[in-house]
């Protein structure tokens, strides 16, 4: 389990040059996960085919378990070990210009902020992606119809008797979700970057192994 916070000067000595932290196998295995369906969608499957929109489900369960985890989990993987807050965000940012160290119980402020914003992007991938491919019927039937691609010529087929209005309506706002989908996976990107950045800064100042504490195996 990680280290208690510390506070007062001894929160300020230097810590040794690698200190080690742990996380609890589910947090590892959804965090993992998560990564592996994001790059799945991104460069295996095509855009809008159904082994997308099936990675896209199976991220939605994921992540909604690693949400469960935080609310009955261990104490560090919690929501209460690592509130949002902007106020202690810019205080972690005077303690970095100032070079003093502290450990933090689960993510440290900044990384609190990242978590709780790669989330809430996620959040809004997943329902985006939903309301184009609609609910998960069963693993094969229906397929055809739950690959996001709801065009004229598909919608016309459910019956020739529809109005145009609600054809073009259909159109309309399937073409609003998928924008919102689109834009949200790229700030999703943007913000992977920045994190990756973060762990990597936030490894070398403080001398924590963060990456290999995500790793399978290590205790």
């Amino acid at each position: 389990m990680p280290n208690a916070p510390q506070f007062g000067p001894e929160a300020l000595s230097p810590q040794p040059a690698r200190s080690r932290r742990s996380w609890d196998p589910l947090v590892k295995i959804t965090h993992w996960s998560i990564v592996t369906a994001i790059m799945a969608n991104a460069l295996v499957t095509e855009k809008g085919s159904g082994a997308h929109v099936w990675v896209g489900y199976a991220l939605a369960a994921i992540f909604a378990l690693r949400l469960l985890w935080g609310l009955i989990g261990p104490a560090e993987a919690r929501f209460s070990a690592f509130p949002p807050s902007l106020r202690r965000a810019l205080g972690h940012l005077r303690d970095i210009r100032g070079g003093r160290k502290a450990l933090h119980r689960s993510h440290n402020p900044l990384g609190a902020l990242m978590v709780y914003a790669v989330w809430g992007v996620l959040g809004i991938i997943i329902a985006s992606g939903i309301a184009m491919a609609g609910p998960p019927s069963g693993a094969f039937l229906g397929a055809a119809e739950q690959t996001g691609e709801v065009s004229r010529h598909s919608i016309a087929e459910r019956g020739d008797h529809e109005d145009k209005d609600e054809v073009n309506g259909a159109e309309g706002n399937e073409s609003v979700w998928e924008e919102v989908h689109e834009t949200s996976v790229n700030l999703l990107y943007i913000l992977i970057a920045l994190h990756i950045a973060g762990v990597i800064f936030e490894t070398r100042r403080s001398g924590r192994e963060i990456l290999l504490a995500m790793l399978p195996g290590r205790a």
